[in-house]
């Protein structure tokens, strides 16, 4: 099963960039979006489904214009579980799953924490969100987490680690976070496969960032532990330029 995620920063501004063509040509099983700032009236539905996708799940937040998460999929998925439960986890739409045969796809978006009120809220969702995933496991064993954490992980994901030692994202309170919510059972599919430098999933719109590669990899990819030796290839896709962030891909024997 071929699977993306991407951080689309709305999707209507993507699809006017030629983010369905793109689609179609990256053809996989299923896409995992986050910010897509749109409602499920928003969106041309038809046109994704033409375009090969007719299992089309939005969870939209309650603020118009704002976050919210969705998953297109070739397949239908036999469940499809909107939120977490936890209302403010909830109310910004930045959790939806959808459950197939042996294999559990989640789109996440871990809100970012642009000033002292968001880190805290940020604090909080990481907080309660491990422990909602450390219980999920106990009846989806084999469950892939896509999405936007935004957390760069180690030095090595970040352009100049040095200078944003002290930026949100790359605090060491939300490195601890990220590397112990990995070492509680799930893996970084590309570093899995890749661990050379300079692969970045976002870059600021300012200072010409993206030419000159000057980025955070805050999407990831991360498989539940069962799911070690079904892994068969991870990617990044940085020619995709639909937003401010690239896809990441991952492929996991059915």
């Amino acid at each position: 099963m071929k699977i993306i995620s991407y951080n689309v920063n709305g999707i209507r501004a993507a699809i006017t960039k030629g983010f369905i063509e793109w689609l179609q040509q990256a053809n996989p099983d299923v896409i995992c979006l986050q910010e897509i700032k749109a409602t499920e009236d928003q969106i041309p539905t038809l046109e994704i489904e033409a375009a090969g996708y007719p299992y089309q799940y939005y969870y939209s937040a309650q603020k118009k214009g704002y976050s919210g998460v969705a998953i297109l999929s070739k397949i239908e998925p036999k469940k499809v579980v909107f939120g977490t439960g936890i209302e403010h986890m909830d109310f910004e739409g930045r959790n939806l799953r959808v459950d197939f045969e042996n294999l559990s796809v989640m789109s996440l978006y871990l809100p970012s924490g642009t000033n002292i009120d968001r880190l805290d809220h940020k604090f909080k969702y990481m907080d309660d969100f491990q422990n909602y995933i450390t219980e999920l496991r106990k009846e989806v064993p084999n469950l892939v987490v896509c999405g936007d954490y935004n957390i760069c992980h180690q030095a090595i994901d970040i352009h100049d680690p040095i200078r944003n030692a002290k930026v949100s994202g790359f605090l060491p309170e939300e490195r601890a976070w990220i590397d112990a919510f990995m070492k509680n059972g799930f893996i970084d599919t590309f570093r899995h496969f890749n661990k050379d430098p300079h692969h970045y999933s976002w870059w600021s719109y300012r200072a010409n960032a993206r030419n000159n590669n000057k980025g955070w990899r805050i999407d990831y990819c991360l498989a539940a532990a069962p799911l070690e030796d079904r892994i068969q290839r991870a990617l990044i896709l940085p020619e995709a330029k639909h937003s401010d962030h690239c896809p990441v891909l991952v492929e996991i024997k059915a």
